[in-house]
């Protein structure tokens, strides 16, 4: 299928033009009955130069919308309300690199990268170490690794307790879901096979 790009016509290849009663070649496109979405592209419909001006005259994008979705629509954000996984801060390896403690962005890149292998590094300690996935899920949490002893273990729990607990923190309680994170993570890795 070859496409003049300037003009938007696509040689037809003996599609005919989806006007009742025209027998012309169709080779402009012109969005069809189904709209595009969650289960895929929308189809088209191909009509001749003819009928596509006169569909383009007549056709209404915003049809069967109400004032809110017209404005939605409207807006320069609309379609970029959520990030594809490639761009968002999480995407596989950490959180948002401190940019202003790099002089180079290769620098910050090359920081998380290494941040993510040693990581990965970590984990597969664990894992010969013979703990299970949702114990090296704990570890990741209390920041440790498979190489942990209990006494480690201990110590570090009652660091971040210290660290994340209302009652060191003025009565603020923005620490909560975390201190629950790090107390479920002990409570799972005290009783784990590997510290026996």
């Amino acid at each position: 299928m070859r496409q003049h790009r300037f003009h938007g016509r696509v040689e037809s290849g003996g599609r005919e033009c989806a006007w009742p009663g025209c027998e012309e070649a169709g080779e402009f496109r012109a969005p069809g009955v189904r709209p595009s979405g969650f289960d895929g592209p929308g189809d088209y419909r191909w009509f001749c130069l003819d009928h596509v001006r006169q569909f383009n005259s007549g056709y209404d994008y915003f049809d069967g919308m109400d004032t809110e979705e017209i404005l939605r629509a409207q807006s320069p954000l609309h379609g970029w309300e959520t990030q594809a996984r490639a761009f968002r801060p999480d995407a596989g390896v950490d959180g948002v690199p401190r940019w202003a403690d790099f002089s180079d962005p290769l620098e910050a890149i090359s920081a998380r990268a290494k941040a993510h292998v040693n990581r990965r590094r970590a984990e597969m300690r664990a894992q010969k170490a013979g703990f299970s996935l949702p114990e090296r899920q704990a570890l990741e949490v209390l920041g440790l690794d498979g190489d942990t002893d209990r006494k480690t273990l201990r110590m570090r729990y009652t660091r971040l307790l210290r660290q994340y607990h209302p009652d060191h923190n003025g009565g603020d309680h923005g620490y909560a879901v975390k201190l629950q994170a790090v107390v479920e993570a002990y409570q799972l890795l005290r009783k784990a096979a590997a510290f026996e």
